[in-house]
């Protein structure tokens, strides 16, 4: 009896990641030195924010996503706060919106102007003061307008709402040490932290109340995180006993035993964790280090299964992620990363191959859009609700190549009717004939009419055509990802 080792299906088996080429890089950026894990960058559709060095102060860079290239040593800063900036990030609900947290212990919030900065911003839209010790850890409410979180190093988590600038909830009795990571459940019922002591706690916030801990979810004293998945599953990323770096997976209804636990390496970064819910993968990236991991989640034992590991040559010292509207549909882009080099910003995609230049609805599925579900104060008086969601198929752009396939194409040269072989033929010669057949007697204005009358009346054959063949190619396109 021959015993073949079965390959696990799965879509994402391929995903590959590939920097971009320099010229896309955003150069000489002096990224911050400060001594904390957080990501220090922060990503939207539209800007790009970088914590950096600041003299007498602290200080972000926020860069709209086109101005690529060398950056000015007087590029203008977001410079209000008195000490260094620990944590930046966008508002989900408004993508010109930031808020950060610093070391002089307040949390602002920051307005954008729409193209970016042409002068240094120095004054927040709002100061939110309520923290004794440094605030390390800022995250927005997923489905809320205007709710946001922050933890310090007073070991306090607060609820905000900024629309008023008010304190909601105050929580300082939940966490005996130092909060290393916070993260909200998919529709902001529920938080989960990771904490100095070892513990992983999962708290209702409106209540006050801690819903399941899990003590010494990791043995290792180095930090951790915690982040919810979409399932309400939490994973965590920590430290053994050995200091070998480890990855779980823990069911809120049972705590006990971690539903799977992966040992990695006995590397000393702190491992920074981001999750695409679309997808069930996440990307684990080492502070420090210079690979990408990636895993995906399913539903069925061993639970994380390995994808593979982006590498490169030069140690990452943060990370962003950005969301899934900005990315680029017709490529099958399904992440992109934007890793900090100690003077540079480097863009890197990550690609599922596809020969089929349509939209990939399994790749794609309607995913959180820029429409908050809640007000602030709906979700305040009790209710709940999951993000509302946005098809991605209307940010499909179809690249140029296939707009220059119309009388070239030869994907469905086995399967085109006949009918359809002569009138794309005669279409292909009429285009090109036509403008040089008539140009001749373009000096005279009835010639000229019939011309035009012409042109309009070949753009409308060229649009019947260019429809058909799009469904075509839908056709085609379902038929080799086996949906029919």
């Amino acid at each position: 009896m021959s015993f073949r080792k079965v390959v696990r299906q799965s879509k994402f088996r391929h995903v590959f990641g590939q920097p971009v080429k320099n010229d896309q890089c955003y150069e000489d950026i002096r990224v911050s030195r400060v001594t904390w894990d957080s990501t220090f960058c922060a990503v939207n559709p539209k800007f790009l924010a970088v914590i950096v060095e600041a003299s007498g102060g602290g200080a972000f860079m926020v860069l709209p996503l086109n101005k690529t290239g060398r950056i000015d040593k007087a590029y203008p800063t977001v410079c209000g706060h008195t000490g260094p900036v620990l944590d930046i990030d966008w508002c989900p609900h408004n993508d010109e919106v930031i808020a950060s947290g610093s070391e002089d212990c307040t949390v602002m919030v920051w307005q954008i102007p729409e193209n970016g900065l042409t002068s240094p911003l120095t004054e927040p839209v709002v100061v939110l003061e309520g923290h004794t010790k440094r605030v390390g850890i800022i995250t927005w409410h997923p489905t809320a307008r205007n709710v946001l979180l922050s933890a310090g190093c007073d070991n306090v988590v607060l609820i905000w709402n900024v629309g008023t600038a008010e304190e909601l909830y105050r929580l300082d009795s939940l966490h005996p040490d130092l909060i290393y990571n916070v993260s909200w459940n998919h529709n902001g019922s529920l938080f989960c932290s990771a904490c100095k002591d070892k513990s992983v706690r999962i708290i209702d916030p409106r209540r006050g109340t801690l819903v399941a801990e899990r003590e010494k979810a990791h043995e290792g004293a180095r930090p951790m995180r915690a982040i919810f998945l979409a399932d309400g599953k939490v994973f965590t990323t920590g430290f053994s006993r050995m200091s070998e770096r480890q990855l779980a997976l823990w069911d809120p209804e049972n705590l006990e035993e971690p539903m799977a636990l992966q040992e990695l390496d006995s590397s000393n970064g702190a491992l920074l964790p981001f999750y695409d819910p679309d997808t069930s993968v996440v990307y684990v990236c080492g502070k420090g280090d210079s690979s990408i991991r990636y895993f995906e989640i399913t539903d069925e034992p061993p639970y994380i299964h390995f994808l593979n590991t982006f590498t490169s040559k030069e140690p990452q010292r943060g990370m962003g992620s950005m969301p899934k509207r900005g990315l680029e549909v017709s490529k099958c882009e399904i992440a992109r990363f934007y890793k900090l080099h100690e003077r540079k910003c480097e863009p890197i995609v990550m690609t599922v191959p596809r020969k089929s230049d349509l939209f990939q609805d399994d790749l794609y599925p309607d995913t959180a859009g820029p429409e908050a579900a809640l007000e602030a104060e709906d979700w305040v008086s009790g209710q709940d609700a999951n993000p509302i969601l946005i098809s991605l198929r209307e940010a499909y752009v179809p690249s140029k190549q296939r707009d220059l396939k119309v009388s070239r194409r030869n994907v469905l040269s086995d399967s085109r009717p006949a009918s359809y072989s002569r009138s794309g033929a005669s279409t292909a010669t009429a285009v090109t004939d036509v403008p040089s057949g008539n140009l001749a007697g373009a000096g005279e204005a009835g010639k000229l009419e019939e011309v035009m009358q012409e042109l309009r009346a070949l753009r409308m054959l060229v649009k019947e055509q260019g429809e058909r063949i799009s469904r075509l190619e839908e056709q085609l396109g379902r038929m080799e990802n086996g949906d029919t």
